[in-house]
């Protein structure tokens, strides 16, 4: 017989609890906001509502900066020096959903990208570091102003370099805007050099107030703990959701805490609501990725999720007996400090919780029973609810059910548990957990084959198209004032210079729609060049690639310029040319272009007549459908329409 540890009351450690959470970030939730009512509500509670089931304690968010954060970019709030918009996107919109669901729920900011005008002609935030302190205030300040969402950290600039000076003069232009209660976490990438530069630098440990790392691979280093500030894991989990990715996070959750005396986790992402051909597809806590149908799985992290979030709070306390058991897992145990208690075990085995990241070496899980002794006022407690996850073959597969009761009247508040592998027991006093549950949503069916949009809303809830993903640039819903025709209301690319970037984000913008499979299809569109001489636009089929994939996409893209050419390539950055001619082609003009693309040979039209046809394709056979612009340059796009045929 194992015996797992004495629980005893006086041993809790003050240190803040864990707050398995997620973390949105990275234009993860880009298809969750097009999502018809009633299921875009019932995937928001199964994220957010307390006892009902992921109950996340935390929600963190990308501050939109333009650029591509792994899966799409999201843009910012101010695209250029004097321009400030406190409804682009649809971060606060999911914020404000999370706080209606719980209004206890902490938020977090945290830049990927920055728009190009703070870089002053660098890829580089920290040119002048006021300017860029004052961008990330504003957002902190319009996120109230606007939406009265309090922000309760800051992050400095996600996996990138940071600038002691800048967390600094940050802190100061927080407290002079009287946001003393928003705190600082740093630096989102290792443990170090934050750690040993908080250890050199008392200030800048003062005003630091979490270490943040990601992909700890549940180890911290001494350094880290050395400085005595919060330890969190900021970003973890990025694993496909099946029982591997479950099995992942449930034995994160728990030892991140156990190895590395982390007390948050923080999951990306969220939810998968994006294609899922784009990078790291089904990486979400559940995934929502079919809005036309209205489709959604709920998927096993959210119940490994509920076995922490929903017997736990901000503000409980580890207990110092946590640990790994003799036979492999491990346990750790949380209270209130006002007798309540909750002891979380985790017998997740290498072959079924491995996660993306870091290698996990190999480590041994069997069969074995482990003993728990309640000491101090802890040997009172007379019940304990016993919920329960077993991963594995579907039929032994249980996703947390509640078992009966443990009663403790007769046995001096011990008790054993018979352990398996690949499994998760939650015991608690408290008696509020529930699984929740809504009837079945609609069946999966592939995006429409005909989709139409003519961009004619007078004032849209958001601010980007249904479904268009963007993967350079930025498209939005545009009002042309001076013009009460045809095309008064469209679709504009929005930026006019490269951004900040995170990742390798094309030279051209693109933003891509539809079925990954299509391969036979018509997409027709009228464009409009805004620049003079020097722009182009585009439309495209068969688009293989995006996210931080982006600059390499291949397909069939057809361009024409403002100096009169016309261009047909076989990828995005415009080396692979099929084609190239005269066009009556000029800036400021409407045109309608056609692409069709019929097994191994496609067609273009101009204004209805033919400008090119029969020009031999060989690769790739299928992709997305997607429109563009040649440059950072504003353009219009109007009256898209696809057709197509798997």
């Amino acid at each position: 017989m194992v015996v797992a540890g004495n629980l005893c009351f006086s041993c809790w450690t003050n240190i803040s609890p864990i707050y398995p959470a997620m973390s949105k970030t990275k234009a993860t939730s880009r298809l969750l906001v097009n999502y018809p009512e009633p299921y875009r509500s019932e995937i928001l509670d199964y994220l957010f509502k307390p006892n009902f089931g992921a109950s996340l304690h935390i929600l963190k968010v990308e501050i939109g900066g333009d650029g591509q954060t792994t899966d799409g970019t999201e843009p910012s709030h101010m695209h250029y020096a004097l321009d400030e918009n406190y409804f682009r996107g649809y971060e606060w919109w999911l914020m404000k959903e999370a706080k209606k669901r719980n209004p206890n729920i902490t938020l977090i900011g945290l830049p990927w990208s920055f728009p190009g005008w703070l870089g002053k002609g660098f890829n580089w935030p920290y040119v002048n570091l006021q300017l860029t302190a004052y961008y990330i205030v504003t957002w902190i300040v319009g996120s109230k102003h606007y939406h009265d969402l309090d922000i309760d950290y800051i992050g400095i600039w996600n996996e990138r370099a940071f600038d002691i000076n800048y967390i600094k003069v940050l802190r100061r232009m927080l407290n002079h805007q009287g946001l003393q209660h928003v705190k600082i976490i740093a630096s989102d990438n290792l443990w170090e050099p934050i750690s040993a530069s908080m250890l050199l630098d008392p200030e800048l440990l003062k005003v630091i107030d979490v270490i943040g790392a990601h992909y700890p691979g549940t180890l911290t280093v001494k350094d880290a703990r050395l400085t005595k500030k919060k330890l969190w894991s900021s970003e973890d989990f990025s694993t496909v959701n099946g029982d591997m990715g479950a099995g992942c996070w449930g034995r994160i959750l728990n030892q991140n805490y156990v190895n590395g005396y982390m007390t948050s986790t923080i999951a990306w992402n969220l939810v998968a609501s994006y294609y899922q051909q784009l990078p790291y597809g089904r990486c979400g806590l559940m995934t929502a990725q079919e809005p036309w149908s209205g489709h959604y799985v709920v998927e096993a992290p959210i119940w490994v999720s509920a076995h922490t979030t929903q017997f736990t709070q901000p503000g409980w306390y580890y207990l110092k007996t946590v640990g790994h058991l003799e036979r492999g897992g491990s346990y750790v145990a949380l209270t209130d400090g006002l007798g309540n208690l909750t002891v979380i075990v985790e017998t997740m085995s290498y072959k079924h919780s491995k996660c993306i990241r870091p290698l996990l070496p190999y480590f041994n899980v069997s069969h074995q029973f482990a003993t728990f002794d309640l000491k101090g006022s802890f040997s009172q407690i007379q019940e304990l609810q016993v919920w329960y996850t077993k991963l594995g073959k579907p039929s032994e597969r249980f996703l947390f059910k509640q078992l009966d009761s443990l009663w403790l009247l007769d046995s001096s508040g011990s008790f054993t548990l018979e352990l398996q592998e690949d499994e998760l027991f939650t015991l608690t006093t408290l008696t509020s957990g529930r699984k929740g549950s809504f009837p079945p949503p609609p069946k999966s069916q592939r995006f429409p084959s005909v989709y139409e949009d003519n961009f004619n809303i007078d004032y849209p809830f958001f601010s980007e198209a249904p479904n268009f993903a963007d993967q350079t640039g930025v498209f939005e819903y545009y009002v042309n004032m001076e013009d009460p025709g045809d095309h008064r209301f469209t679709l504009r690319q929005v930026l006019n210079q490269r951004p900040i970037t995170w990742a390798a984000d094309a030279f051209n913008t693109i933003s891509v729609i539809g079925d990954y499979s299509w391969s036979n299809l018509t997409i027709k569109c009228d464009v409009y060049i805004e620049t003079p001489e020097k722009g182009g636009v585009f439309i495209a089929g068969r688009v293989n690639k995006g996210g931080i994939l982006i600059r390499s996409a291949r397909g069939i893209f057809f361009w024409i310029f403002a100096n009169g050419t016309y261009r047909v390539t076989g990828d995005l950055a415009g080396w692979i040319i099929y084609s190239l001619g005269h066009a009556d082609v000029t800036a400021k003009k409407w045109y309608t272009l056609t692409l069709t693309l019929n097994g191994r040979f496609s067609s273009g039209k101009l204004n209805g007549k033919t400008l090119w046809k029969n020009i031999s394709v060989n690769f790739p056979e299928n992709g997305w459908a997607a429109i563009g612009t040649h440059s950072f340059e504003f353009a219009q796009f109007d009256n898209f329409r696809v057709e197509a045929s798997h």
